[in-house]
């Protein structure tokens, strides 16, 4: 049997149409008539199509094919791997032939042949399917190539608490159950997510990150659930959206407590569905995804104040997984410290090779707000600054009055603003609103400072 599939077939001759729509019918294809060609444009809008079926002759030029080849360069341009079957009489076979040559894939005669054309249709149908393929595959190994290309993507540690987080990751990682991770800003979350994707069922297609914190309300479905071109100002092209880009494999979701309660509702009925609706179209996508969550936020709080969806929190976080600040688990910083010592040495080309016991004992009495992320940018400074083949103390700029950064004497208002953030996000536990609050800022400008400062 056919695997079916959604044609649109233009014709101005009512009986062709509804002869070949019963026929179609019944091979298990849904079929879009339309006699009108001015209606092509809105029809292409709305909705997507397997293939389509073009008569070459209309009744305002019924010998020439114009219209048809018109019609053909709209279609083309608006969906260049649109898979269009052009439909012709036995005199017109040589414009078929250049209809070919502009973008048709294939010609019908008629009066038609039902095997023929059911074939014909069966086969286009395989085309499109693999034009389709081909297209997410090249959005997805985009993506995958601009994630990939970051740097430190393995968990680095040895402490028992971060041993515990290995435990769980070996627990979940082959099931598909939906999983949340906590911790503070900076602690690894999202390797934590990779590294249960790279343990999973799922491993060998693709990971897609999510920064929910980023999206704007007004983009968040098309970011999402993807858009149809035409849908809006800047929708140049067809897009996929990142749960399509996702589909056989692992959606991860960072910062999911920044969702409003209009877009927790959103994003809770396409998980609840497993289907998605491209903005602008109106047919809804199966999609099948393992997700996972992040988030610095106490969502369980945020329930009960009603800044959360409880049914969406029970949806995301079948298992949770808590990452360990560093703070507590001072015992992995000589070994974080030398990966990306290693690391900025190579990018920088600088022989420096080792940090001195008297710095690494420096490193492991600060607080670190800031978390990996913080001793991260901490080594990059100081290799690009060093003078010796060793990181000395002297190379880490923590102030004079200890390890707590969240005080200077300084009155350099870059050295007092930064004091500010530090001192903020630590008394919050890491938690960016409420410290963006405490500061005055909205969390977008307290984000824009830590980058700043490489908090």
């Amino acid at each position: 049997m056919n695997e079916g599939g959604k044609i649109l077939m233009i014709d101005d001759d009512e009986d062709v149409l509804l002869a070949a729509k019963m026929l179609l019918k019944k091979s298990g294809h849904q079929v879009i008539i339309e006699k009108n060609p001015n209606k092509i444009p809105f029809l292409l809008n709305n909705d997507t199509y397997d293939v389509i079926l073009l008569d070459m002759n209309f009744s305002k030029d019924t010998t020439s094919g114009k219209e048809g080849f018109q019609w053909l360069g709209q279609i083309k341009e608006r969906d260049p791997d649109a898979v269009v079957i052009m439909i012709t009489a036995f005199g017109d076979v040589e414009m078929a032939v250049r209809a070919l040559k502009e973008g048709a894939t294939d010609f019908i005669l008629k009066p038609w042949q039902n095997e023929k054309l059911v074939a014909t249709i069966s086969t286009a149908i395989k085309l499109k399917k693999s034009y389709n393929e081909v297209d997410k595959l090249r959005k997805a190994k985009q993506m995958l190539e601009e994630q990939i290309s970051q740097p430190f993507r393995d968990i680095i540690g040895e402490s028992a608490a971060l041993k515990e987080v290995f435990t769980l990751i070996d627990k979940v990682a082959r099931t598909d159950a939906n999983i949340l991770i906590l911790g503070e800003n900076g602690t690894g979350k999202e390797l934590v997510a990779r590294a249960i994707h790279q343990k999973s069922m799922r491993k060998d297609n693709s990971f897609v990150a999510v920064d929910m914190g980023a999206i704007t309300e007004t983009l968040f479905e098309s970011e999402l659930f993807g858009h149809k071109k035409g849908s809006f100002t800047d929708a140049r092209e067809d897009r996929p959206g990142r749960f399509e880009l996702a589909n056989g494999g692992t959606l991860f979701l960072d910062e999911i407590g920044n969702l409003s309660l209009s877009l927790q509702s959103k994003l809770l009925s396409a998980l609840q569905s497993r289907q998605v609706t491209r903005v602008g179209a109106n047919q809804p996508l199966d999609v099948d995804i393992r997700l996972v969550c992040a988030t610095n936020m106490p969502l369980h709080h945020m329930v009960k104040e009603g800044k959360f969806r409880q049914d969406l929190l029970y949806r995301i976080n079948t298992v949770e997984i808590t990452i360990p600040p560093l703070c507590d688990r001072i015992d992995d910083i000589p070994m974080l410290g030398t990966h990306f010592l290693n690391y900025y040495a190579k990018k920088y080309r600088k022989e420096v090779f080792t940090i001195s016991p008297a710095a690494i004992n420096k490193l492991k009495k600060y607080p670190w707000p800031g978390n990996v992320r913080e001793l991260q940018h901490s080594i990059e400074r100081a290799v690009i600054m060093a003078d010796s083949p060793t990181l000395q103390e002297s190379d880490f700029l923590f102030n004079r009055k200890g390890s707590d950064e969240s005080t200077t004497d300084s009155l350099n208002l870059d050295e007092v603003e930064k004091a500010a953030v530090v001192k903020a996000i630590h008394l919050h536990n890491g938690n960016i609103s409420k410290a963006a609050e405490e500061l005055g800022l909205t969390r977008a400008s307290l984000y824009r400072r830590m980058e700043k400062y490489g908090l």
